[in-house]
C-alpha cells in the first residue's frame, strides 16, 4: 500500500461489512475474462425454516463456464459453488483499495473518469471490515472431476523432453573437440608446472628488490615478478611481510617492520 496520500475512512464511518472468501484458481481466472459491467454470476443466500446458518451458494454464468488451453482442449467450469461459512476468529481484518493518480475511476452510472497523471497523490480508501469469511468451493459433479484430470495431467508433464535427432544440425550449435575457456586454463596450469621453484634467497633478493620500488604488492603482481609457484612464495612472504586483511591497502603485502629500509631512512633525515 502506497505511503502518500490520506486514507479514505468512509467505509469505517458507515461500519460497512464485507466478506472475505477464498475462491478457486481458475474460477478467478473466469471472472477476469467478463466483459461489460463485470457480471460473474449470481450470489444466493437462503435460509429454511428454523435454520441457524443461512446456505450460500454461487452460480457462474453461462458465457464464463468455458476454459480454454489445458492440453489443447476446451473444457466447462463448474457453475455451482457453495460456501462453506467459517468464523472471523478474533481477528481484525479489512478490505482497502488503492487508486492510483491518473487511473481511470468508475462511476456509478458507468461513466469513467481520469484523473491526470501527476494531479495528487494515490488515493487509499478502507472499502469496510471483514465479517464473515467463507470458503467457496465447486459442487462435485463431472465436468469439475474431468477439469482437475486434465490440470493434474498438465502438471504431470515434463518441463523438458528429449527429442531424437534425423540429422546433423548445424545452423544453431556446433561441437568441438574443446572449448576455450577449458584450453585456457590448461594453458595457465602448464606455466603453473613450468615455475621452477628457485633457491630462497634468490627469491628472498627478487622480492627485497621489489619492496625497494613500491610498499604495498598484491599476491598476482609478486608471481609476475618472481615467477614462483603461488603456495611456495606465501611461505617465503610470511616470513619477512604482512598481510593486510583490512584499510585502505586491503588484500596486499608489505615487509615487516624489521625489513623496512625505509623506515630507517626517515629518522636518520630527523
Amino acid at each position: 500500500m502506497s505511503e502518500k496520500g490520506e486514507v479514505d475512512l468512509t467505509g469505517a464511518k458507515q461500519n460497512t461489512g464485507v466478506w472475505l472468501v477464498k475462491v478457486p484458481k481458475y474460477l478467478s481466472q473466469q471472472w477476469a475474462k467478463a466483459t461489460g459491467r463485470g457480471d460473474v454470476g449470481k450470489l444466493r443466500i437462503c435460509k429454511k425454516g428454523n435454520q441457524a446458518k443461512a446456505e450460500v451458494s454461487f452460480t457462474l454464468n453461462e458465457e464464463l463456464t468455458v476454459i480454454e488451453g489445458i492440453e489443447d482442449k476446451t473444457v466447462s467450469a463448474p457453475r455451482d459453488h457453495p460456501f462453506t461459512m467459517q468464523t472471523v476468529g478474533g481477528q481484525m481484518l479489512a478490505v482497502f483499495t488503492e487508486t492510483s493518480s491518473g487511473q481511470s475511476e468508475e462511476r456509478s452510472d458507468g461513466s469513467s473518469s481520469v484523473s491526470g497523471a501527476g494531479a495528487g497523490p494515490d488515493k487509499v480508501a478502507l472499502e469496510g471490515v471483514v465479517v464473515q469469511r467463507a470458503e467457496c468451493r465447486p459442487a462435485v459433479s463431472e465436468s469439475y472431476m474431468k477439469l482437475k484430470r486434465l490440470q493434474i495431467e498438465e502438471l504431470a508433464k515434463p518441463v523438458r523432453l528429449s527429442q531424437q535427432l534425423d540429422r546433423v544440425v548445424t545452423t544453431n550449435y556446433k561441437p568441438v573437440a574443446n572449448h576455450p575457456y577449458n584450453l585456457e586454463y590448461e594453458r595457465k596450469k602448464k606455466e603453473e608446472g613450468k615455475r621452477a621453484r628457485l633457491d630462497k634467497q634468490q627469491v628472498l633478493d627478487m622480492l627485497f628488490s621489489a619492496f625497494e620500488k613500491h610498499q604495498y604488492y598484491n599476491i598476482k603482481d609478486l608471481v609476475d615478478i618472481t615467477k614462483q609457484p603461488v603456495i611456495y612464495l606465501k611461505e617465503i612472504l610470511r616470513d619477512i611481510g604482512i598481510y593486510n586483511v583490512k584499510g585502505t591497502h586491503k588484500n596486499t603485502w608489505e615487509l615487516k617492520p624489521e625489513y623496512r629500509h625505509y623506515q630507517a631512512d626517515e629518522k636518520t633525515d630527523e
